[in-house]
């Protein structure tokens, strides 16, 4: 009996200090920033022109401009969690062949933008990159859609309940962090240990704009459910894409009928601004 209750206290230890562990480790397991960038637009042809721009709280952002003639709007797009922009030069492709500008700009601690990641920061960076298209280059924000992949769709998804885009576009998103870490970590106590909200779902109760939602039955990363409540909480009017492949490999830029369906989404929702 002893042996067993020594047993159980030694379990109980070792379960309290895991739980201490990842509440204290989040951000470890929430960022993967990469300070090099690896690649350019210049590198697939595209002309491009660096901006950095400065956050309300004084950090600069590091982007990429992509113009397009006689444009039909603009992307705001906002990567995932890991890597940098230059590991999303394909997106520039795909809007070019669209039709559209992009401004494709890291986040605080990520490539050359200064600074630590943080869920309120990054709040913080998109604001800063929007202001930068409407009051620096003058972009109607009717005329602006918000592109977020995986993490980019919560802080997408955020910046449009304050704002009046034209669209949002949400990849391969999840309805929180919260939600998400329940089903990766149903052993531990996510929902009272969190310290990380991004509830896309939440803010999709307050945006009003078009939205276009694209997910992955086979995403081994976001279950596919996250996509379909994001649609569930959404305004219509809305679209849903079901991708294939992993979360990584399941993005709209990879085969061309993902990119037509956006493509016609897009025009067609930006078109009635």
């Amino acid at each position: 009996m002893r042996m067993l209750l020594s047993l159980s206290a030694i379990i109980a230890v070792a379960y309290a200090a895991l739980v201490l562990l990842v509440y204290w480790g989040q951000s470890r397991l929430m960022y993967f920033p990469q300070r090099v960038l690896s690649d350019t637009p210049a590198n697939i042809g595209l002309a491009y022109s660096t901006v950095h721009i400065a956050t309300a709280d004084g950090e600069t952002l590091h982007g990429w401009w992509v113009p397009v003639p006689e444009a039909k709007g603009t992307v705001l797009l906002f990567h995932g969690n890991a890597g940098n922009i230059s590991h999303r030069i394909n997106y520039l492709t795909m809007f070019k062949r669209l039709g559209y500008h992009t401004l494709l700009v890291d986040y605080r601690g990520y490539g050359q933008s200064s600074g630590t990641p943080s869920e309120a920061g990054m709040y913080l960076d998109a604001q800063a990159a929007w202001h930068y298209l409407v009051d620096v280059q003058g972009h109607a924000p009717a005329q602006i859609a918000l592109f977020g992949e995986s993490l980019g769709g919560a802080v997408a998804a955020e910046l449009a309940s304050h704002e009046q885009p034209g669209l949002l576009v949400l990849s391969s998103t999840f309805t929180s962090v919260p939600d998400l870490a329940a089903t990766l970590y149903p052993f531990l106590p996510v929902r009272w240990i969190a310290r990380f909200r991004y509830d896309t779902r939440a803010s999709l109760q307050s945006v009003s704009c078009p939205v276009f939602i694209a997910h992955s039955p086979d995403d081994e990363i976001i279950p596919f459910e996250h996509g379909q409540r994001l649609l569930e909480a959404a305004a219509e009017p809305k679209q849903f894409l079901t991708l294939e492949g992993h979360h990584n490999s399941g993005f709209i830029f990879m085969q061309p009928r993902w990119i037509k369906a956006l493509g016609e989404f897009m025009d067609v929702q930006m078109a009635r601004q």
